[in-house]
């Protein structure tokens, strides 16, 4: 189902789906489409209680962030907070722990504009889609794509290496930082926020060629877990797509990313 919003000046047409996939039993995705967040949680398969990890941070982000209205840095780091203790809870209830990866967007007013704040924990990702132009906008904290970062592997050599998913960060491991990009809305532009169970199917040609053919936001979620299915689905899948059509910037964004990096101490990685 689609929902428009209006948050500020920006009105936005939502579509969020979710599917177990193929080869699991259960979903251990959750997602959140209530603007100014939108986020996909990515329950970790080697943790004990995924599922209750991903519901979690979903539910902590919905109780830090009040829909409706653009939020703040403020509060988008301390729904961070909220979500990693969320999950340190759930973990003390099991044996082996709990994890799960994130991805998402939130709506801000930066200098007296909206914009997205982009960011992520793990391989889940967010996709920016204009035009015919699609961009991967967050980094995977993965083995192959740090290794890769470091040039110590090739694009070649990385898409076949055995390990490159081996998640390296993730809400409820010992490393749960999250990255985080500053961008401005852009009228006509499409917000892709998806859990690994869709680039791991269907590569980034396809995601872009779909989201710029599909039509409305809940036809270009529909095609894309549709895509995933018909390539095997071996994970769950899960997908949020948010189009501006209304109150965005005119014109290209600035910059050759549209945005730039939050955390002024890092430099972001190389891209895929």
């Amino acid at each position: 189902m689609r929902a428009t919003t209006t948050i500020g000046d920006v009105t936005l047409a939502v579509a969020a789906l979710t599917d177990v996939g193929l080869r699991r039993s259960h979903n251990e995705d959750a997602m959140l489409a209530a603007p100014p967040v939108l986020l996909v949680a990515d329950g970790m398969g080697g943790y004990e209680a995924g599922d209750l990890a991903a519901l979690a941070i979903v539910d902590a982000f919905a109780a830090q962030i009040p829909a409706g209205a653009p939020t703040t840095l403020d509060a988008l780091r301390d729904a961070l907070t909220a979500a990693d203790e969320a999950v340190a809870a759930v973990a003390d209830t099991t044996t082996r722990g709990a994890g799960a990866t994130i991805a998402g967007a939130a709506l801000i007013l930066h200098d007296g504009q909206p914009a997205w704040v982009f960011f992520n924990v793990g391989d889940a990702r967010v996709y920016r889609h204009r035009g015919s132009t699609l961009q991967q906008v967050t980094v995977d904290h993965s083995l192959g794509q740090e290794l890769y970062a470091a040039g110590r592997i090739s694009a070649e050599e990385l898409a076949v290496f055995p390990d490159r998913n081996v998640v390296t960060r993730a809400i409820g491991a010992t490393d749960s930082r999250a990255d985080s990009w500053i961008a401005p809305v852009m009228h006509g532009e499409r917000i892709l926020i998806c859990s690994d169970g869709l680039p791991t199917e269907v590569p980034d040609e396809v995601i872009r060629a779909t989201l710029t053919s599909a039509g409305p936001a809940e036809a270009a979620a529909a095609s894309l877990v549709e895509l995933a299915r018909r390539s095997g689905a071996r994970d769950n899948v899960t997908v949020v797509v948010a189009d501006v059509v209304a109150g965005g910037a005119q014109g290209d964004p600035d910059g050759a990313d549209g945005g730039f990096f939050l955390d002024e101490t890092t430099e972001p990685a190389r891209r895929r």
